[in-house]
């Protein structure tokens, strides 16, 4: 059975309840999602071809500490760095590490900030000088994925409408959905029940309610769906070594729809825009 409770009573920790957050809760999210949104942009103009990912994390950490900020990936279960960096076939959660970036890579750049203890949750893609029309278009597959799946999130759906819109999308365009991976409640907590899956069907997942805040994250692949987790416990790849995207978004569910709290203030959060 599916449980709902006032957030400022819940305890902070995961217990599968799902917590409604009020007003404040909210405006608190704001600021984190505002923070690491404003990271992401900065970015735009400092992916390009020889730029190692290792250098993109130090400034994710240095933008968050000038901030008041802290990275909640860092130290998190082990993981030692600011943000994920994902390249070409690289799922999810990829290390940065010293190796440049190549003309013709795609990258995903994942961040999340605390500030004042809430959770700012966000990833785009990033094209690395000229990319190639297959990759390019990816990405707006993808980004289109996201867009339809925050598109569903209304008082009263279920959260399986939200899979659904992103599998309907995806795998007309010949794409497909990633299903090891899902999004995931966000406030005070860094991962917290429900999970959002980004496929399924529009009656399943539990029923959305005012106050709910979680992201979608849809990772969509060219080829097949299947991933494998690197030997260092982190890096998730696909199988057959099809280029992945994804965007990621922070929803809240409101008594009329939904807010977005991680869109860019500049616009620079969908693909085809220069670098």
């Amino acid at each position: 059975m599916v449980t709902y409770l006032d957030a400022d009573v819940a305890p902070l920790k995961n217990t599968g309840q799902i917590r409604l957050y009020g007003p404040d809760a909210f405006e608190g999210m704001r600021r984190a999602c505002r923070l690491t949104s404003d990271c992401l942009d900065e970015l735009a103009a400092r992916v390009k071809p020889g730029v190692t990912t290792e250098e993109i994390d130090r400034f994710i950490l240095e933008y968050g500490m000038d901030h008041g900020a802290l990275p909640a990936t860092l130290n998190y279960r082990g993981y030692t760095k600011a943000s994920c960096t994902s390249i070409n076939h690289v799922v999810c959660h990829g290390i940065p590490d010293a190796k440049p970036l190549r003309e013709g890579d795609i990258v995903n750049v994942d961040v999340t900030y605390i500030v004042d203890g809430w959770h700012g949750d966000s990833s785009r893609m990033y094209p690395v000088g000229q990319i190639k029309r297959a990759a390019e278009r990816l990405l707006e597959v993808t980004h289109e994925c996201l867009m339809r799946g925050v598109a569903a999130v209304k008082p009263g759906a279920r959260t399986g409408a939200i899979g659904a819109a992103i599998q309907a999308y995806a795998e007309g365009q010949r794409c497909s959905v990633v299903r090891d991976f899902c999004g995931h409640g966000v406030g005070r907590l860094f991962h917290d029940a429900p999970n959002i899956l980004h496929y399924g069907s529009a009656n399943e997942g539990v029923e959305m309610r005012p106050g709910m805040i979680f992201t979608i994250e849809p990772m969509i692949n060219l080829g097949r769906p299947h991933v494998k987790v690197l030997s260092d416990g982190w890096t998730a790849v696909t199988r057959d070594r099809s280029l992945s995207a994804q965007y990621e978004h922070t929803v809240g569910v409101t008594e009329t729809g939904s807010e977005v709290f991680t869109l860019s203030a500049n616009g620079l959060d969908r693909p085809g825009l220069p670098n």
